[in-house]
């Protein structure tokens, strides 16, 4: 498939499994708590809720673009977790190589709204809070939040490859003729 040796075999098995860890890494962003802290440890936000001290939480979800960026995020996660059943079947079977492109586009897709989560949450975020609280404080992007851009970086990948691989058909099926870098004059 490439000149640095991918064989199109070990793609069947390599793209599944990065759309595996694509949807461990969505899950750790959807459920972190921490997408953002200040940097002493006074305050605290996840994607659902922001809080000041232990005790004094707020949920996130009642601002607009709260419940926007939790949305795209949620329709990544389904759009990717239903081209990762649908790459077992198109991986597996010759007759469902044509779902390639399809299963590209719609990780290109879960790209996007993901990306769009990615950017309205910190946009927002600094807009409603940071901004108009005028302090000193150090506000940090946390692990949660990487994971979230980690999957996204993931899926546009895999969208580059899934759209790929059906030019590469009798590769991965095994009935393309070996061909040599070298030829005897």
């Amino acid at each position: 498939m490439l000149a640095c040796g991918l064989a199109c075999e070990r793609c069947r098995w390599i793209l599944p499994l990065l759309l595996l860890s694509a949807i461990i890494f969505d899950i750790i962003a959807l459920a972190g708590s921490v997408w953002l802290q200040v940097d002493g440890g006074s305050e605290e936000s996840s994607l659902w809720q922001r809080c000041t001290t232990t005790d004094n939480c707020k949920s996130l979800m009642s601002y607009g673009w709260g419940r926007a960026a939790a949305a795209m995020l949620i329709c990544g996660f389904i759009i990717l977790v239903i081209c990762f059943i649908l790459s077992f079947f198109a991986l597996c079977g010759s007759q469902m190589l044509v779902f390639l492109k399809m299963i590209g586009g719609l990780l290109a897709l879960a790209a996007v709204f993901q990306i769009i989560c990615l950017v309205i949450y910190p946009v927002k975020y600094n807009q409603e809070f940071i901004f108009n609280s005028k302090s000193d404080v150090t506000y940090i992007y946390s692990w949660a939040y990487g994971f979230g851009w980690a999957a996204t970086i993931i899926l546009i990948g895999c969208s580059f490859f899934f759209c790929c691989l059906p030019n590469y058909v009798d590769d991965l099926l095994g009935n393309a003729k070996p061909r040599y870098f070298y030829t005897s004059p």
